[in-house]
């Protein structure tokens, strides 16, 4: 016997299924450079999170028997995380939602990630929404006062490598880790095109294989580096947007934190009308659509922004 299509009807209102929502938290930070380097604490839904944030390594020393014991220069400092909420306002086909909503979900987890994972980043790195406005976390990372202009030193003398070092050199001398870099997909061909006086490529294609373009990942000088267009703030399908000619963040991610929301919230309305990225006004009655809107929380926290460096091209910034 043939098993049934689930219907829409089937499907909780306010609730994506709990066997949907892991993969597409998961896919959404396979996506996103900047929740791959950062580390992961749970985020409270209905209060804010207190997030210990490691300020020096605490100092031991030798001791006599029966000596005062050394007291520790080590410190913790705490920032609160507040869970921010995340939306998205996809149109459907009513064809397509009512005969198989199995398939809709399906699709659901292949977009919602990108989406939430495009956003977080603009967010996390340049303190913006997609619109420009401000941002919903107080830290970011592009607050630091460290940064490096690539291609500001001489063929001879380096290129594009001794940049690269010389950010890396701010963090490290102000006693940061340096672990990581957050790069814009743009970096990548400059890199490879980047070579020495006699025309030897500087450096290889390190990229992890099997990683599509927008989840790629290598190491870069010996660090970790993921890829992700967030980080320029250009993305092809949002002409509103431009690049704010930054290429990358490096520093010490043991610095930053975020949380996500344990549910994805999906709202659905086959008679609402909404308005495109080009301001014109649809409506779902007319164009037989169905309208989900999805909405997720995520939190970020920054413990000193000082902790990492931006690389811009000339004249970029965030």
């Amino acid at each position: 016997m043939a098993t049934e299509p689930i219907q829409l009807s089937d499907v909780h209102a306010n609730l994506l299924p709990r066997n949907l929502t892991g993969p597409i938290f998961e896919r959404a930070n396979e996506l996103s450079a900047v929740q791959r380097l950062a580390r992961r604490v749970p985020l409270s839904m209905d209060a804010t999170t207190s997030i210990p944030v490691p300020l020096d390594v605490p100092t031991a020393d030798w001791v006599d028997e029966g000596a005062r014991k050394p007291l520790s220069s080590g410190g913790v400092g705490v920032k609160t995380m507040t869970g921010k909420k995340l939306a998205v306002l996809i149109p459907v086909s009513m064809e397509v939602a009512r005969t198989n909503a199995a398939g809709l979900w399906s699709q659901l987890q292949s977009d919602l990630p990108l989406a939430f994972a495009r956003a977080f980043d603009h967010a996390a790195i340049h303190g913006k929404s997609m619109k420009g406005a401000t941002g919903p976390f107080q830290g970011y990372l592009a607050q630091t006062t460290n940064t490096q202009q690539l291609g500001a030193t001489a063929q001879n003398q380096g290129g594009i490598y001794a940049d690269l070092v010389k950010g890396m050199e701010q963090v490290v001398d102000a006693d940061y880790d340096f672990s990581g870099f957050a790069a814009d997909s743009r970096l990548k061909p400059k890199l490879l095109l980047s070579t020495d006086t006699t025309g030897r490529p500087i450096f290889v294609d390190t990229t992890t294989q099997g990683t599509d373009a927008g989840s790629g990942q290598g190491t870069l000088i010996g660090e970790p580096i993921m890829y992700s267009r967030g980080v320029s703030g250009k993305y092809r399908r949002q002409s509103t947007m431009t690049d704010t000619g930054l290429r990358a963040v490096g520093g010490d991610w043991q610095q930053c934190a975020y949380g996500v929301g344990m549910d994805i919230s999906v709202k659905v309305s086959r008679e609402a009308t909404y308005v495109d990225e080009d301001g014109t006004v649809h409506s779902a009655f007319q164009e037989n659509l169905v309208l989900l809107l999805a909405e997720a929380y995520y939190g970020f926290v920054v413990g000193d922004a000082d902790a990492f460096v931006t690389y811009t091209v000339a004249g970029g910034g965030s």
